[in-house]
């Protein structure tokens, strides 16, 4: 199956599943169909900020013309984030999309965990990866460190790069939800591998945006 990408929101996630699905599809030896666009993360963040999810699927279907232009037959969004306005984007968009909320929540189910944390945006933290996650008990910070980490986050995604002042925002929060009970801590932002790579957090952790790659891989190459 040809697979459509939005990309670009931020780079580095880009890249991540880029580089992601090629080892996923060289593993199920498989070849990969993939056409990438580019959305623009900072008007993304101004959407977002503005709680205006109409006016991002708007930029989402525009991108997703021209990727079922290219052959694409089904569409992913390369940031969890991103998928803010999924609900606005799902009825409009002209490919079946490849929903990360769902398959997280499929995956989380098939783990069995009870209790787990889950780091990312102010608007993932609040809702608990938007109300998706029916399969396990969802902790978060307390709201004056959710705005700590949702600053930190926004900051990585954008620079496409970490500081050593957002790694320990993003450290401190998740030993406390470590601390709480989680059995393991939820990278629900796709950047967040910046702040974890090569670094031992002293909890355990688990990167949502590889769930969702894998999740790819399997529908591109017809193992789902």
């Amino acid at each position: 199956m040809h697979i459509g990408l939005i990309g670009g929101i931020g780079p580095a996630a880009t890249d991540l599943y880029y580089c992601g699905l090629v080892g996923a599809m060289k593993a199920l030896n498989a070849e990969l169909d993939m056409t990438i666009v580019h959305a623009d993360a900072h008007t993304l963040v101004k959407n977002f900020e503005a709680k205006q999810p109409d006016a991002q699927a708007t930029i989402y279907l525009r991108l997703t013309e021209r990727l079922a232009a290219a052959g694409a037959e089904a569409v992913a969004i390369t940031s969890i984030g991103g998928h803010f306005c999924v609900e606005e984007f799902r009825p409009m968009s002209p490919l079946p999309i490849i929903d990360f909320v769902v398959e997280m929540d499929r995956f989380l189910d098939r783990q069995a965990f009870r209790k787990v944390g889950l780091l990312g945006t102010d608007t993932v933290m609040e809702t608990r990866f938007y109300g998706g996650i029916k399969s396990t008990e969802v902790l978060v910070p307390p709201p004056d460190v959710i705005g700590k980490v949702h600053r930190a986050y926004v900051g990585m995604a954008l620079d496409a790069k970490v500081t050593d002042e957002q790694r320990a925002v993003v450290f401190e929060a998740g030993r406390a939800l470590s601390e709480q009970g989680a059995e393991t801590v939820l990278l629900g932002g796709t950047d967040l591998f910046l702040a974890f790579d090569g670094y031992d957090p002293g909890f355990a952790t688990l990167d949502c945006a590889t769930v969702h790659i894998d999740a790819i891989a399997r529908m591109a190459s017809g193992q789902t």
